[in-house]
């Protein structure tokens, strides 16, 4: 897996995630829990859907 998620993107994946997670924990909506994938994304520094498309948003090296 070669990381193609960057590091602002990271931030708010996780930042949005935690969000999602915290509401559903309080009682929201049992769809916030899909804030675990976010989470799990920004984590991991790796996006599947990001692939098809040919996305990255990590820093390029020359």
């Amino acid at each position: 897996m070669k990381s193609n998620v960057g590091g602002i993107d990271r931030t708010l994946r996780i930042a949005l995630g935690l969000g999602l997670v915290a509401w559903a924990a309080m009682g929201g909506p049992l769809w916030a829990w899909i804030g675990i994938v976010p989470i799990a994304t920004g984590a991991l520094g790796w996006c599947p859907a990001y692939l098809p498309f040919g996305i990255s948003t990590c820093a390029t090296k020359k």
